[in-house]
């Protein structure tokens, strides 16, 4: 059983199922809660997740009926299914929930939790909540260890899938064909999140930053790679716009996008270590709620959000975030890096020597996910839970 409730976690889950598919063969079978990527590996849900794609604390108490109805439906799939093992797929609000429902249905049923909590930026005392809640951690920031190490949870660093993303089959010509760009006209990417509540929240500021770089650089391509979650709700406000912008939502064209653009806007989040891959400068922005923001100010550690920032230990990438980020700021930010090449190259070469130390080299993290729960799968035989051979571990 995989359970992932957002895009992100959705990837993932795609990524182990397959790694284990290429393992096992038809020795294994797949259910759970996934988006459209889960769905191609066989992973049919019984609802769909941008239901739970929340983020805030009042977003969440005013969503906590529709998340309980969820998790009262994913654990009677868990109980029809009968799963060998569940893989909790970060989504730390609904999985921590969903793991001690399912061992209250099933005792002896093997919980792992895939992507740890940001115990090293925040809230360390999640460890020990996890440590009680399941069998195996696979981590994907290596950060993680000692935290789950002193609490007796048995954890395995993976490695980050999205710094093994590669950029190589991307096309820039293709893409610039396809919104009818010279080569030597500007592109800027909008990546305005991939949840509901990021495209309400952090939209309006990147509208208006657009707007502005627009009205001095009428000539400026804006290029928006949308993900799934969200592409319609960014069509919709789009069409409004008083300019045009191009909305991509093939996969193909979205690498094609992330190597051409000369500067992108992005939210905070997985997508920022996508854009570094692809030796692209950037601006982050962010807003939440404002209690949610104020209670996780109060409580993170680290200076900045982004990871390559936290890695690098500076603002490798300018940062604006609740009320500052809005529409002039941003603005400012990105036409001096629109103007000035040798910044976006020296912007790039610091974000590619961060990723260096974010682990970037290792081994495929869904191999190594897959070879991991295979390994703690066959550990477990003698306890009588799982019965017969486990081929490929």
């Amino acid at each position: 059983m995989l359970v992932a409730a957002e895009a992100s976690g959705d990837a993932l889950g795609a990524g182990l199922a397959k790694a284990m598919r290429a393992r096992l063969g038809d020795q294994v079978s797949f259910v759970g809660v996934g988006g459209a990527r889960m769905a191609a590996q066989g992973v049919q849900s019984p609802f769909d997740i941008t239901q739970l794609s929340i983020l805030g604390l009042l977003e969440g108490l005013k969503a906590y009926p529709r998340v309980l109805a969820r998790l009262k439906d994913t654990v009677a799939l868990a109980a029809h299914e009968k799963p060998d093992v569940a893989v909790l797929i970060d989504s730390w609000g609904f999985n921590i929930r969903l793991a001690r429902a399912l061992r209250k249905l099933d005792p002896g049923l093997p919980l792992v939790k895939y992507v740890a909590p940001q115990v090293w930026a925040y809230r360390p005392g999640r460890a020990k909540t996890l440590a009680a809640a399941v069998d195996l951690l696979l981590s994907i920031q290596p950060m993680d260890k000692p935290f789950f190490d002193a609490v007796d949870l048995p954890n395995v660093f993976v490695g980050n899938s999205a710094l093994a993303k590669r950029f190589d089959s991307a096309d820039p010509g293709r893409l610039r064909a396809a919104i009818g760009a010279s080569p030597d006209d500007q592109i800027l990417l909008v990546l305005p999140g991939s949840r509901p509540s990021e495209i309400e929240r952090i939209m309006p500021a990147f509208e208006d930053a657009v707007r502005r770089l627009k009205a001095d650089r009428p000539d400026l391509f804006v290029v928006i790679p949308a993900a799934y979650t969200v592409a319609e709700a960014v069509k919709a406000r789009v069409a409004g716009w008083p300019f045009r912008a191009h909305v991509i939502e093939d996969d193909r064209l979205k690498d094609d996008a992330f190597v051409a653009g000369d500067v992108a806007l992005a939210c905070s989040g997985t997508v920022t270590t996508e854009l570094a891959l692809a030796g692209r400068p950037m601006v982050v922005g962010y807003k939440t709620g404002a209690v949610t923001y104020a209670i996780l100010k109060r409580l993170m550690k680290p200076r900045w959000v982004t990871l390559f920032n936290i890695a690098a230990d500076r603002a490798v990438a300018p940062e604006f975030l609740q009320d500052a980020c809005e529409g002039e700021a941003l603005a400012k930010a990105i036409a001096e890096r629109l103007d000035d090449r040798a910044l976006r190259e020296r912007q790039a070469a610091e974000q590619d020597a961060a990723l260096d130390k974010m682990g970037r080299g290792m081994p495929d993290p869904s191999e190594a996910a897959a070879d991991a729960l295979l390994d703690f799968l066959s550990a477990r035989r003698p306890s009588g839970r799982l019965n017969g051979p486990i081929q490929g571990a």
